[in-house]
C-alpha cells in the first residue's frame, strides 16, 4: 500500500470513529437517563383500567402539551393507569408533578405513579401523590401470597407541597425493594416484592394532574 493510500485509509477510519463517538459517546451506558414523555399520539403507552377486571371508559383523559413538555391528565375519564409499554427490571424513575388547584376547600387530591405493575395491573405498587403525603402502597406477591400493603403510617415525613406547586419523586426499584424520595428525601420503602420485572404508569383518579421531566435510568441493562 502506498503512503497516499495509507493516508486515505487512516482518514476514513478516523471519520468512522468520530461518527461512532457522536452516536455512542464515551461513558454512554444503558444506564443513562432516558426521557419518557410520550408524543401527542401517546404511542408506546396503553390505558388499562383500575381495578384490572373492570372496563375502560371511552373518554380519553390524557394529552401531551408540547409547550410545557408535559403529560396532563384531566381526571375526567374514570379510574385507570396510563402504562408505559416497555417492561423494566431495576431502575430509577424521576418525575415532577402537580395538581391543578380546585380551591381552598379541596383536600382529597388523588393520583399516583405505578411501578412494578403487572401487564394488566393485577399486581401493583404505587407511589401515592396527594396532600396527605408521598408513600408506597399496593397489592403484590410477598412470601408466596397476594398481600395488600399501605405505608402511610410508616412515612418518615410529609414533604408534599400544596396543589399548584411542583413536587419531584425519585423512585428506585432494585431486586425485591422499592423506595421513593419526595423532593430530595427518602420517605417510604418496601421490601419483599416478588415481581422483579414490571411496568410503570400514571394514575387517573378524578383530579387534573400534570407530569413533567419524566426521566428513567435503567440499572440492569434491560429494557424491553
Amino acid at each position: 500500500m502506498s503512503s497516499s493510500q495509507s493516508y486515505v485509509v487512516s482518514a476514513c477510519v478516523a471519520l468512522v470513529c468520530a461518527a461512532a463517538l457522536a452516536i455512542f459517546p464515551l461513558g454512554a451506558q444503558s444506564s443513562d437517563w432516558i426521557g419518557l414523555l410520550p408524543d401527542e399520539s401517546l404511542q408506546g403507552w396503553t390505558r388499562i383500567p383500575i381495578p384490572a377486571n373492570s372496563n375502560l371508559q371511552s373518554k380519553l383523559q390524557w394529552r401531551v402539551d408540547p409547550a410545557q413538555n408535559a403529560l396532563i391528565c384531566t381526571g375526567e375519564g374514570g379510574h385507570e393507569w396510563l402504562r408505559y409499554d416497555k417492561e423494566l427490571g431495576d431502575f430509577l424513575l424521576r418525575v415532577d408533578w402537580r395538581f391543578t388547584p380546585r380551591g381552598p376547600e379541596e383536600k382529597k387530591y388523588n393520583s399516583g405513579i405505578g411501578v412494578r405493575l403487572s401487564r394488566l395491573g393485577e399486581v401493583w405498587h404505587q407511589a401515592q401523590t396527594g396532600l396527605t403525603g408521598g408513600f408506597l402502597f399496593g397489592s403484590h406477591v410477598s412470601d408466596g401470597a397476594m398481600k395488600r400493603f399501605h405505608l402511610l403510617n410508616e412515612m418518615k415525613e410529609n414533604r408534599i407541597k400544596p396543589a399548584g406547586e411542583w413536587n419531584q419523586y425519585e423512585i428506585r426499584a432494585v431486586g425485591d425493594r422499592i423506595s421513593m424520595a419526595v423532593n430530595g428525601v427518602t420517605v417510604s420503602e418496601v421490601s419483599g416484592c416478588a415481581l422483579r420485572r414490571g411496568y410503570i404508569g400514571f394514575e387517573a383518579e378524578g383530579f387534573e394532574v400534570t407530569f413533567r421531566n419524566i426521566q428513567l435510568k435503567v440499572l440492569d441493562g434491560s429494557l424491553r
